[in-house]
């Protein structure tokens, strides 16, 4: 018999790519989502879809009941930390109550394993390269919900005996990632401003430094992490080993789409300005050997964002703190 998995936030970015990935190794799927950032486009046709939030504990309750899930694949969020500031009330419901109405049922029916997609914000400002060992001291309210799931887990697994898989992933892009998020995923706000023939926005001077990881070298290894004994209550980073500049990537970006565009430099916002990841427990248990270089999967990327075309971008409409909170992101 195939196993059964649920994956929230199957319509999005990494979901998608996650669903695929269990498709292909055999896993009967069903994929909840909202549809609040993601498109049912990018919903696998083999698996099943189920429109809600996870945020419904009621319709969460009814989707276990009526499914016995041999595992859950949790990567259901809206992971944008700058925003997460300023829409503080959003954040924890979404990115946390709703982490912890799946986390109930998935004890109430026995799951197999739990996996949730965290995050390196977790770290906040901790010195680069960060190991799973590095002290988690988050510095947004999305690493602070992100920190708070994977700390549940943990104890979830102590005293219930849910076992869980964590992974770190960091600054992901590649193939249907939403360009039209204003707010979140710097690849594809600079893919969708060229395509709009529009500057390209970058905070500061640009000289942030992050590991930009394709979602090729993401995605399987969360797939297929259940069947990886010594994965089980684990934590992981996972993504590139190698750091560029926001400078560097805007350049590069460029190159791919063969656009070019001034870049238009506004003023700094509060961010971990160095953040990137060591992999060497991941390369490990997952028998990783090499990942694709930023040059290649940013070619990749521009194919699949060119023949699918800009994206108008969304105000987000429920701010609750406008004190501080960058002008670029108060426009339509």
């Amino acid at each position: 018999m195939n196993p059964k998995s649920l994956v929230t936030g199957g319509a999005g970015f990494i979901g998608a790519h996650v669903v695929n990935e269990l498709v292909a190794l055999g896993h009967d799927v069903w994929v909840i989502d909202d549809l609040s950032g993601g498109f049912i486009e990018n919903i696998n046709p083999k698996a099943k879809f189920l429109k809600g939030s996870i945020t419904d504990s009621k319709f969460i309750e009814r989707v276990f009941s009526e499914n016995k899930f041999d595992y859950v694949y949790h990567l259901a969020a809206y992971a944008a930390e700058g925003l997460s500031h300023f829409i503080k009330r959003f954040n924890y419901e979404n990115n946390l109550i709703g982490s912890i109405n799946l986390i109930n049922e998935s004890v109430k029916n026995e799951v197999k394993c739990f996996v949730f997609t965290s995050s390196i914000a977790v770290y906040g400002a901790a010195k680069p390269p960060m190991k799973e060992t590095t002290i988690p001291l988050p510095e947004d309210p999305y690493g602070i919900a992100k920190l708070a799931v994977e700390q549940d887990l943990k104890t979830t697994h102590e005293m219930f005996g849910l076992d869980y898989i964590i992974f770190r992933p960091h600054n992901v892009y590649g193939e249907y990632q939403n360009m039209g998020d204003k707010y979140r995923n710097v690849v594809g706000i600079f893919m969708n401003q060229l395509l709009q023939n529009k500057p390209l926005t970058v905070f500061g001077d640009g000289e942030q430094t992050r590991a930009f990881s394709y979602i090729g070298d993401v995605a399987p290894h969360i797939a297929k992490s259940v069947h990886v004994p010594q994965a089980i209550n684990h934590i992981f980073n996972i993504g590139a080993d190698t750091e560029f500049t926001v400078r560097e990537l805007a350049e590069t970006v460029m190159e791919a789409m063969g656009l070019r565009n001034d870049l238009n430099h506004l003023p700094p916002r509060n961010e971990v300005v160095h953040a990137y990841a060591n992999h060497d427990k991941a390369k490990e248990i997952f028998n990783i050997k090499s990942t694709i270089s930023l040059r290649d999967g940013l070619f990749k990327m521009a194919d699949w964002a060119k023949n699918a075309g800009s994206r108008k971008s969304k105000k987000f409409e429920n701010i609750e703190i406008l004190k501080n909170l960058p002008s670029v992101w108060l426009e339509d």
